[in-house]
């Protein structure tokens, strides 16, 4: 590998950062139910504790993503715990997470409910999210609404979205100068009839009527089978409205699986796009790169491990892409050189530099057999397993 193509992969690892998702490192289920993991993290602490692994061992995962309903217990008043104990295990408090779909008064929807009690009552747990945020100096708010409904004409679907944008736009003035809130959409589940924000359009609309500090999330796995998220990705750079990513992995739709673990290659392609965006344009877009996953069988901080581990094998050979053959090749309608060009670059065995940067890092040039040597594992697993043993609850 030539030395020009080095460097381009330590400059990638070395501005690649991917966050955590706290909820990822808790026993979590689907709706037919779940299978306990002794090791699993029950506390915020032990969240915490399990994410500054993770980052001590990939040193790309500075902060950790929190959800406000399972996070902090007492909401606002939780802030001081939730920041000492980051502080303690090496993290820093990522973007927040409202929990507006778990209530029971959230039956019939909570932004787009027909009641303006419960409305209000959403309104009100979102703008705590954003004081939680402003204390912790966190810089993005994630919504994502599970709002819908399952049966034809049973919701008046345009005054819903009415609904929303008022609440949103309410949302949107609270924001400190430096904040972000972030959009995201979901084709169905748990609503299978419609979905108040289905897709990246509706997304794209609702924040754009928000105002300018509101841009769209893309979870990678919220989408039909075989559609082109890149393409999308492209859409929303050209209209400075992509803000973040949720990524994992999926074989039919929001399975939550590794990433990378169905089509590696489908992620190196939002990379690529993500790269020929700056390479044409200058500018460097504003995205926050995040994990979105909960794992029922494979061990909550080995996944999360793997997952880095890809991302960054990803991230590094979506860099070594060379733009300028690229566009000389599209514009004359070389098919063939510029689709080698992609698969060349995503062809290349970037692990042996991958190694040395980890090395030049001070990380362990395996962080997954480094981990599974440390002891840690066999350790909380002992501490926590008689509290797992009998825990009854669903989620974090």
């Amino acid at each position: 590998m030539s030395e020009q193509r080095d460097d381009k992969i330590i400059k990638a690892l070395d501005d690649f950062r991917i966050e955590l998702p706290s909820w990822g490192f808790a026993n979590t289920g689907t709706r037919f139910g779940k299978f306990i993991q002794p090791a699993a993290a029950s506390t915020i602490e032990e969240k915490l504790s399990d994410a500054g692994q993770v980052h001590l061992l990939t040193g790309a995962c500075p902060t950790v993503a929190l959800h406000v309903l399972w996070d902090f217990r007492d909401g606002v008043e939780s802030v001081d715990t939730v920041r000492l104990a980051a502080q303690t295990y090496g993290v820093l408090p990522g973007s927040i997470n409202p929990n507006v779909f778990q209530n029971q008064i959230y039956k019939f929807g909570s932004f787009g409910s027909p009641d303006i009690k419960v409305r209000r009552v959403a309104l009100d747990h979102v703008l705590e999210s954003v004081t939680i945020a402003a204390h912790l100096c966190s810089r993005d708010i994630s919504l994502w609404f599970a709002d819908g409904s399952n049966y034809p004409g049973t919701a008046n679907i345009r005054q819903r979205r009415r609904w929303f944008e008022e609440n949103l736009q309410a949302v949107h003035s609270h924001l400190g100068s430096d904040q972000r809130m972030l959009v995201e959409y979901k084709p169905f589940e748990p609503a299978f009839y419609h979905t108040d924000i289905a897709d990246w359009g509706m997304a794209f609309l609702l924040a754009k009527s928000a105002g300018p500090q509101a841009k769209v999330l893309v979870d990678t796995g919220h989408h039909y089978a075989a559609q082109n998220i890149e393409q999308i990705v492209d859409w929303l750079l050209g209209e400075n409205m992509l803000g973040a990513f949720h990524f994992n992995d999926r074989r039919y739709a929001d399975d939550d699986l590794t990433l990378g673990s169905i089509d590696p290659y489908q992620v190196f392609r939002i990379f690529h796009e993500i790269n020929f965006f700056e390479y044409e344009t200058g500018k460097r877009p504003d995205v926050a790169y995040m994990i979105d996953q909960s794992h029922n069988l494979k061990g909550k901080i080995e996944a999360m491990i793997q997952t880095v581990m890809v991302a960054q094998e990803l991230f590094a050979k979506a860099a070594i892409i060379d733009y300028g053959s690229l566009m000389t090749a599209q514009a004359n309608c070389d098919l063939v050189t510029a689709e080698r060009l992609l698969q060349d670059a995503f062809s290349t065995d970037v692990r042996p530099v991958i190694g040395e940067w980890r090395k030049t890092c001070r990380l362990p040039p395996d962080p997954l057999e480094a981990f599974r040597q440390s002891g840690y594992l066999q350790r909380i697993s002992s501490e926590r397993a008689e509290k797992n043993a009998s825990s009854v609850s669903t989620y974090a």
